[in-house]
């Protein structure tokens, strides 16, 4: 297999706070290869958006990250501010979750994706402009011409999606990152919004990592999986492998949890998340899992081969052979 377009080692961010230190991340590693669409999945509070925030080199000065995150054979951890700026928007972009905070209130819509391609190209205006014009039309936006003329507020919320997504796109970055895309979207222009990411991703070979708690959205477009739980990967496997044969028991939990054609009840994960304020020793989700034994007090797994995944459960192979 060719090397991965982005590659992640060991990523940890740790966020200063007035009650101590809070470990949102930790050691998280991760492959994105160049045209596919890879998943990053758990409940919220378990790193997911941070660990790409930091990738970005997004988060704020009370975050200490350390680890790798090499993209095309480039250290971003630890990279100069100049940097990290000619590589956002260029070769990694993000789809932000709330398209309507991302975009200027204040500026046409065409004037804000011909800024986002004259920083990174040599474009006169008028080819600026006419650009973003294209950009919109790719997007699935309606009489783009006529739309770039206007505001955020005069888009409806998946308009608004798109044209973030036409932000994210303009300079054909390598690695697309997409966070929470259809969050607030309701059911039908979610899936208009992730056929235009599918789009995306055919036309300009993009890598996309899919940053979301809707294992169903999973379900449809991704083709491998990473899930998340307090800070680390805990399984990951391809996307059928995943569904088949969880390996890991908040995998588990979270495929019993989503609704059940001819049930009336959900199975909601006991419990809560730990407070990362203060980490617990051994598996953190111990606490919450059926399975728990003894050993799961004092030993943090690492992700191991598990037939067809990875897994960081002491009882997965045990579990494993039991389905």
């Amino acid at each position: 297999m060719a090397e991965p377009v982005l590659q992640i080692r060991d990523l940890c961010v740790t966020f200063n706070t007035p009650l101590g230190p809070l470990s949102a991340v930790r050691g998280v590693d991760l492959d994105v290869h160049a045209s596919e669409m890879v998943a990053v999945v758990g409940e919220s509070g378990s790193g997911k958006s941070v660990s790409f925030l930091a990738a970005m080199g997004l988060l704020p000065r009370t975050a200490t990250v350390s680890g790798s995150v090499m993209l095309q054979g480039r250290e971003l951890v630890g990279a100069s501010a100049k940097e990290l700026r000619s590589v956002r928007g260029h070769l990694l972009s993000m789809i932000f979750q709330d398209p309507l905070s991302a975009l200027n209130p204040v500026h046409r819509i065409g004037a804000q994706i011909a800024e986002m391609l004259q920083a990174h190209q040599k474009l006169s205006d008028k080819a600026a402009r006419a650009r973003a014009v294209d950009l919109l039309d790719i997007v699935g936006i309606p009489q783009p011409g006529d739309r770039a003329m206007q505001y955020p507020h005069e888009f409806s919320g998946g308009m608004r999606q798109r044209v973030v997504i036409a932000m994210a796109i303009a300079n054909s970055p390598k690695v697309l990152i997409a966070d929470e895309p259809t969050t607030a979207l309701d059911v039908t222009v979610q899936a208009q919004i992730l056929e235009v990411i599918q789009k995306v991703q055919k036309q300009f070979g993009t890598a996309v990592v899919l940053i979301t708690h809707d294992l169903g959205v999973v379900a449809r477009v991704c083709e491998r999986v990473n899930v998340m739980y307090a800070g680390r990967v805990v399984e990951r496997a391809d996307i059928g492998e995943l569904f088949e044969h969880p390996t890991h028991p908040y995998t588990r939990g979270l495929l019993a949890s989503l609704p059940q054609v001819g049930s009336e009840r959900l199975s909601p994960i006991a419990g809560f998340p730990p407070n990362m304020l203060r980490p617990p020793s051994g598996c953190a989700f111990r606490a919450r899992c059926p399975h728990a034994a003894a050993g799961c007090e004092s030993e943090i797994p690492n992700l191991s081969p598990i037939g067809k995944s990875q897994s960081a459960c002491i009882r997965a192979a045990e579990l494993a052979s039991a389905q």
